[in-house]
């Protein structure tokens, strides 16, 4: 066997011109992987300040292996696909990996900030010492926008001094000026407007000259001091007034008596979150009808439109059929108007009052108008409709397409065999069609499972469920019961919980696609045999 042909371990072996050795070439890239590090190490650095440390350690790592894969000659053939595999990670697996995480949270409402954020927002409060003196002031304001108090002790007329944000008080003495030192007096009457900028300053250093402005006495302000202290040793805020100590539970910091300080912040809770949601008697039958009826709108959605499409393309894969180009046509007008387009319009239809549908059921019916909205079962019926309506294009124009890769040879050997219109249907088209459409129903089913337009465009979900602890309509799917509770129908937010039921939710569509790629395999087998 000769050297050329000898058969090397570990694969064929690159060419010996494959990889670049001019210096030119290990300059250039040099000098672009320069500027990548360049940029990540500045982006790095502000997400890690604005407290993105995921995220920054993600980009990192992703900008090491380039380096590795441009630099080392070993990995060369990953050159071709490293900046895809890069973006993959970024824009794909790192929102995946952050839900994950997320999902072992306490992120929402009311914990929404880091802990050093929560700390520092909770040891901003302060209070009025008993003994505190209580000073009256006079404001001036100079052309930068800067204030200036002029405070007198009114048990101590001698106490007079100027004080301003950041420096020490100035002693003074007699009445206040109308000008002092290129600030002017703010008048009376335009005290009000100034009022909320001058109670958010502290005149003076902390923490022994330090002066706040009351916002409740107008003219009174006073040396305030720190409410709560943050005690490391026991990861505890303690309230200077009264020595209560508020412990760290879960993010928020709880005293013995179960009173707790705001704001909380994010903080890992470990599997409550799935916990709450399968042991939870009301959110876990919340999430079983919701899972009940996400399954049913999905496989619905694909039997009708795959089913009505079907019919469609048979019916119209007669060639002797006059006008059959300009009908398929037409049939394919559902699939160009956008889902938040046609989704009003069907609403508008079915609407009870006024909608061309519902005056045509009343007319028939005697006046007797189905409930779109208002009744679970209605509503869902009206859902389906539009889905069905938006959809049969699609599966229409696939099945189209593998109709016209049917061997005929099959169809004469079964008129020789004497099989009717029915039984050629059963035999042969469908076994043969579900062989090249399998995928793509599985695709669809994927799709409707998290078919979020069509459910909030037509009613929001609606109509609500009664006494439900989370925001939910007897027709949302888990998408949109995720998003009220990720974005807060009512005004909250519970993100670790959204993210648990995200979880669950990839999780379930990656068995059910398992299972159905399984029968899809049988269904190639059945086609082998046909």
């Amino acid at each position: 066997m000769s050297a050329a042909t000898q058969k090397v371990p570990g694969g064929a072996q690159a060419p010996p011109g494959a990889a670049p050795t001019s210096i030119l070439g290990l300059i250039l890239r040099i000098l672009a992987l320069a500027l990548i590090d360049g940029i990540t190490i500045w982006l790095v650095y502000q997400m890690v300040f604005d407290g993105y440390w995921p995220l920054a350690a993600t980009l990192a790592l992703v900008t090491i292996w380039v380096n590795i894969v441009f630099l080392s000659g070993r990995f060369y053939p990953l050159r071709y696909v490293a900046p895809g595999l890069a973006l993959m990670v970024i824009m794909v697996l790192y929102p995946i990996l952050f839900t994950f995480y997320v999902s072992f949270t306490n992120y929402g409402t009311g914990h929404l900030v880091t802990k050093e954020l929560a700390i520092e927002q909770i040891e901003s409060q302060t209070y009025l010492p008993p003994d505190a003196t209580i000073y009256q002031w006079t404001a001036y304001r100079n052309p930068a926008g800067e204030y200036k108090l002029w405070m007198v002790n009114p048990n101590d007329p001698t106490d007079v001094f100027t004080v301003v944000p950041g420096q020490e008080p100035v002693a003074r003495t007699g009445e206040p000026p109308a000008e002092l030192e290129g600030f002017t007096q703010i008048p009376t009457n335009q005290l009000f407007g100034a009022l909320g900028a001058l109670s958010s300053l502290t005149f003076g250093v902390k923490p022994d000259s330090a002066f706040q402005v009351s916002q409740t006495a107008l003219g009174q302000a006073a040396q305030y001091e720190q409410l709560y202290v943050y005690d490391p040793a026991q990861d505890a805020m303690i309230n200077q007034q009264t020595g209560e100590v508020y412990y760290n539970v879960n993010g928020t910091f709880t005293s013995e008596s179960g009173a707790t300080l705001t704001p909380g912040f994010a903080a890992v809770t470990g599997l409550q979150n799935y916990v709450r949601l399968f042991t939870d008697p009301t959110l876990s039958s919340t999430f079983l009808q919701v899972f009940i009826w996400t399954v049913v709108f999905a496989l619905l959605s694909v039997l009708l439109t795959f089913v009505l499409g079907m019919f469609l393309a048979i019916v119209f894969d007669v060639p002797e059929m006059p006008l059959r180009a300009p009908l398929r046509s037409l049939l394919l007008i559902p699939y160009t108007i956008p889902a938040f387009v046609a989704v009003p319009v069907w609403v508008g239809l079915l609407n009870p009052q006024f909608g061309v549908i519902s005056q045509m059921i009343a007319a028939i019916t005697g006046g007797w108008v189905p409930a779109w909205f208002s009744d679970p079962m209605w509503a869902k019926v009206g859902i389906l409709l539009i889905q069905t309506w938006l959809g049969f294009p699609y599966m229409f124009v696939v099945v189209t397409g593998a109709l016209q890769t049917l061997p005929n040879d099959i169809y004469e050997a079964a008129d020789l065999d004497g099989a009717n219109a029915w039984h050629k249907f059963q035999r042969i088209t469908l076994p043969l069609l579900l062989v090249t459409v399998g995928p793509l129903l599985v695709a669809s089913f994927a799709f409707n499972f998290n078919n979020f337009v069509v459910i909030n465009l037509y009613n929001q979900g609606g109509p609500p469920m009664p006494n439900v602890p989370t925001p939910v309509g007897y027709t949302d799917i888990l998408a949109t019961y995720t998003y009220n509770i990720a974005f807060g129908a009512q005004g909250t937010q519970d993100y670790g919980y959204a993210s648990a039921i995200t979880m669950m939710i990839f999780l379930i569509l990656f068995i059910i696609t398992q299972f159905q790629f399984r029968f899809t395999n049988m269904l190639e087998e059945r086609g082998r045999n046909v």
